[in-house]
């Protein structure tokens, strides 16, 4: 009987041992916390006066560029091409794309890809006010750049993504959009299985508290907005009447990608021609841009690409005009 007994306390021992190691080995998902502290790293050097507002072909881009894929290295966001740089033209001028990508962890789903991106070059030299004549270009578009990079890094960490996504940054929008262009061109002879794009456009200021954090260029070409807002679980991305009135829909680096891959395609912003006075001027400069705004509107954006990426099947679908 004292023998059964001692069976039975190690049989006992053995499954509660079982029991904490099988807790213990559950993966455990260590969400990265989006920081203004990061944020403003990243934007005192994007905007700084050493890179001379980042003009394609200049010295100063070219920092830029070296900055990026640094910071993807850094954290693990792979180059998606054989390095993170996308090569092209524009006349005489040499400008760099740069890719790097977030695999999905779904065998099936991995294969579409979620693309996301900013445009990372400036004007250059803008109007001599107080004897500044660099255009830093912190709102247009070190801000979109960065939440793209922010973007990347969350991903990357928790790897909570069922779908690929790829962690895309433009050079010469500023000369006609050329660098997305090459890079959609370039995604659809290669035969990417995009499933939608969303590019992040001077994301660094608020909006009056009474209006949507953000608006969608070509709000009403797709569900994107409706998708995104039932997974954030309130209104994050409003329709914006002077989009349509301006035709922001054609005027950033989405539109290339609808154009050439025939997917939703937006643009996002929350500069609405109110709220911030240094469009393509030597002040817009890093100490103009509001870094709670931008945490705030990073951390509402994760659920939403979160859910939208993770989704069984594509319920982002393009409207008939």
């Amino acid at each position: 009987m004292k023998q059964l007994g001692s069976i039975f306390l190690i049989a006992l021992v053995f499954l509660c041992s079982c029991r904490n190691n099988s807790a213990i080995s559950e993966p455990v998902i260590v969400k990265p916390k989006i920081t203004e502290d990061a944020i403003k790293t990243s934007m005192n050097y994007l905007a700084s006066d050493k890179l001379q507002g980042r003009a394609t072909g200049s010295e100063g881009i070219e920092k830029a560029a070296v900055f990026i894929e640094n910071y993807l290295k850094t954290n693990n966001i792979q180059p998606y091409f054989k390095t993170y740089r996308d090569s092209f033209k524009v006349n005489d001028i040499d400008g760099y794309n740069i890719v790097g990508m977030v695999e999905g962890n779904d065998p099936l789903l991995k294969d579409e890809f979620i693309i996301l991106g900013g445009h990372y070059d400036h004007i250059g030299k803008g109007k001599v006010i107080e004897g500044d004549s660099i255009a830093n270009g912190a709102n247009d578009d070190a801000s979109g750049t960065i939440a793209a990079m922010e973007f990347g890094k969350y991903f990357a960490q928790t790897k909570t993504n069922k779908r690929s996504i790829l962690i895309t940054l433009y050079d010469a929008e500023e000369m006609g959009l050329k660098g997305s262009e090459h890079l959609a061109e370039r995604l659809k002879n290669k035969g990417v299985k995009a499933y939608t794009m969303l590019n992040f456009e001077m994301i660094g200021v608020a909006r009056a508290k009474d209006q949507p954090m953000a608006y969608m260029s070509g709000f009403e070409r797709s569900n994107f907005a409706e998708t995104l807002n039932k997974y954030a679980g309130e209104e994050v991305i409003g329709f914006f009447p002077k989009a349509k009135d301006f035709k922001l829909f054609m005027r950033s680096d989405n539109y290339p990608f609808f154009n050439e891959l025939n997917i939703p395609a937006h643009a996002i912003s929350t500069f609405d021609f109110t709220n911030f006075d240094y469009y393509h001027h030597v002040d817009d400069e890093a100490d103009k841009m509001d870094y709670k705004h931008m945490v705030n509107f990073i951390e509402k954006m994760i659920p939403a690409l979160e859910g939208m990426m993770n989704a069984p099947t594509k319920e982002v679908v393009l409207k008939d005009e």
